[in-house]
């Protein structure tokens, strides 16, 4: 490669990094308007500013060109008018009215009477169209006024010879170039011959050239203007918004968890009153998170104490309650009735205390999962015969929809069991005796599990409260499963420990959806959940009829395994499984 080619081929990757500069400006600029407040303070005080210097500069300039140019004009009139004077007073007291040589040495000392009273070379002077007289001076122009006198000044001045009439002319300067001037008209009565045209030109070139030097000066002097402005407005709106950025600085560091962070205190003036104001603020937030943080962690220590304490009782109650429980046919009919009560409340009481200690150990922070690889189709198999009887006992139908995929997650079984058996409890609990339908689907960064009912359903109200600890729906609908009312806090509490989320739909009349979201490996990356949160059979009472019998639906599963071996191994339950391929 040539050294011309090279030094081409620089130059053109110069200039496209010039040209791609340039076009990343307007969105530099654009983030810096949005992002500064200094910057958007300077700009506009530097526009607003140039708008005002402009607009007085403009008029002061208007003002003061007008001005000059009256004056030269006045100036003007009265020179040529003291000239024409002058003039006529030649030609009234010379006696060559008869004497063509006599008349053009008069008119030579009135050309000279006119350039010496005007101050003006530019000089001429016109014979009447209608002379007739052999002594008449011919018409004289001088080649500075040559094709300058227009056919309009001309009438005029022939019309009114008693009066004094100008126009606005370009005149030829010194070096050729076009100057401003006017051209003033009059007329002079020469003995025997008629009235002459006289025009006199003036050159207002100093004028212009003092008005062009003012104009500079001006426009010198707005321009350091503005850069003084703009400095000054610098110094200032940084001086003001300096302690507005340390109070943004200091309140996203609030806002983060940093308690201790307080803005500087500098004198005595408004900002250091917001300054002291914000930093009080501060100190009154502070102290009322630590009282809150205290009451908390009492709280939990004081849930924990007492759930630990009520476990040497409870296992004491627990004990003599099942020994009469295992003889309470001999009894009495009411003792028995009894006795079969204290069994089921003392179980109830053991969850109830089994799952305030789970959740203090949320909230304390202290809870660690047991994680491995575990396939969700069979886990809620497992969870769905667990639950058959319960569901049996309610008249609902249990059904398992898996269509297959990347089904292997990384989780802790034991907590996942007790999400899935908590919404098949609360699905049949308000599924109203129809089916719950169990629904499990992956991607390739995502596992998610759905459990369906189609009872009563909830207000958008009550979906957003299901959640929260020991809250009901319906306060006066009593419970025939007998939960403790912690259960899904307990659920979102674990789904959110696996970086996974619990989500609800419902509406009222078409029954509700719990759907848990898992990521496969827990690398903490965001997951899409395979599965829809809202159903597709709105307004359905009922899942759709599978068209198969479960022995044909088990058999069907078990030819899918076998070929694609994607859901692994699955038992046939209590309940109704079906299985398809993704």
């Amino acid at each position: 490669m040539s050294q011309a080619q090279a030094s081409a081929r620089f130059s053109a990757g110069s200039w496209r990094d010039i040209m791609h500069a340039l076009a990343g400006l307007p969105r530099r600029a654009a983030e810096l308007w949005r992002g500064s407040l200094q910057f958007r303070t300077v700009i506009i005080t530097l526009a607003l500013s140039s708008l005002a210097i402009l607009v007085i500069g403009l008029y002061i300039s208007f003002s003061i060109a007008s001005n000059l140019f009256k004056t030269q004009l006045d100036s003007a009139l009265d020179d040529a008018n003291d000239a024409t004077v002058a003039a006529q007073r030649i030609l009234e007291g010379s006696d060559a009215a008869g004497d063509r040589a006599s008349m053009q040495l008069v008119m030579a000392s009135v050309e000279r009477s006119v350039r010496s009273v005007s101050g003006s070379t530019s000089i001429a002077y016109f014979q009447p169209s209608d002379v007739s007289s052999p002594i008449a001076p011919p018409t004289r122009i001088a080649p500075s006024l040559s094709g300058i006198i227009t056919p309009e000044l001309h009438e005029r001045v022939r019309d009114d010879d008693a009066g004094q009439y100008w126009q606005s002319v370009a005149l030829e300067g010194a070096d050729g170039a076009d100057d401003p001037g006017v051209v003033v008209g009059s007329t002079i009565a020469v003995p025997g011959v008629g009235d002459y045209e006289l025009y006199i030109g003036y050159n207002f070139a100093a004028a212009q050239e003092t008005l062009s030097f003012m104009q500079l000066v001006g426009t010198i002097g707005a321009v350091a203007l503005l850069v003084l402005l703009s400095a000054i407005t610098l110094l200032v709106v940084r001086w003001v918004i300096e302690p507005i950025r340390s109070a943004a600085t200091t309140s996203r560091r609030l806002a983060a968890g940093d308690l201790g962070v307080r803005m500087p205190e500098k004198g005595e003036d408004e900002l250091a009153t917001l300054a002291a104001s914000f930093n009080g603020m501060a100190d009154s937030l502070q102290a009322r998170i630590r009282e809150l943080a205290e009451l908390s962690v009492m709280q939990q220590r004081f849930v924990s104490d007492v759930s630990h304490e009520l476990r040497t009782p409870l296992t004491t109650i627990r004990l003599a309650g099942d020994v009469l429980y295992g003889q309470r046919d001999d009894f009495p009919g009411p003792t028995s009735r009894t006795v079969e009560l204290l069994h089921t409340q003392t179980e109830r009481f053991e969850t109830l205390l089994s799952d305030l200690l789970e959740i203090s150990r949320y909230d304390a922070g202290s809870v660690e999962l047991v994680t491995e690889p575990t396939n969700l189709v069979h886990l809620a198999g497992d969870a769905i015969e667990s639950m058959h009887e319960l569901a049996h006992s309610r008249g609902s139908e249990l059904r398992l929809d898996a269509p297959g995929g990347h089904l292997d997650a990384t989780v802790d079984p034991r907590r996942i069991r007790r999400i899935v058996r908590n919404l098949l409890g609360n699905a049949i609990e308000h599924g109203e005796g129809r089916a719950v339908v169990v629904s499990v689907d992956s991607n390739a960064s995502a596992i998610a599990l759905s459990v369906r009912d189609y009872g009563l359903g909830m207000t958008p109200e009550e979906s957003a409260r299901v959640f929260d600890r020991f809250w009901r729906a319906d306060p006066s609908r009593m419970r025939t499963i007998g939960g403790t009312g912690l259960g899904l806090a307990i659920a979102l509490e674990d789904a959110v420990a696996h970086g996974g989320m619990l989500e609800v739909w419902s509406r009222q009349g078409s029954g509700t959806v719990f759907r848990l979201t898992l990521p496969r490996s827990g690398a903490g990356d965001a997951i899409v959940s395979p599965l829809p949160l809202e159903p597709d059979d709105i307004d359905a009472t009922g899942p759709p009829p599978t068209g198969a019998t479960p022995a044909a639906t088990s058999e069907a599963t078990h030819e899918t395994e076998a070929s694609r071996n994607t859901a692994g191994a699955q038992r046939p339950s209590a309940g109704r499984w079906e299985a398809h391929d993704a």
